[in-house]
């Protein structure tokens, strides 16, 4: 697994977009983290997942800052 994608200090959409500027770089099945603290990412992760086939293997939040591993699928 790759260093965390760090999108700590982004406000939407920006999060969701660098996801889909790393998940193009990365092979079908591997799996990235991604730490952030927008507000709206945990729902904005959630629609891009199900839009894009991709699946969100883990989150978590800890204070402010949330957690999340991605698997890229083969669509």
């Amino acid at each position: 697994m790759s260093d965390p994608l760090d999108c700590k200090s982004l406000k939407c959409p920006m999060p969701i977009v660098r996801i889909s500027q790393r998940i193009r770089r990365i092979a079908t099945g591997d799996v990235f983290s991604v730490e952030a603290s927008d507000p709206a990412f945990h729902a904005d992760l959630v629609a891009w997942t199900q839009t894009t086939g991709h699946r969100l293997v883990s989150f978590k939040e800890e204070g402010s800052v949330q957690y999340a591993e991605i698997e890229k699928v083969g669509v």
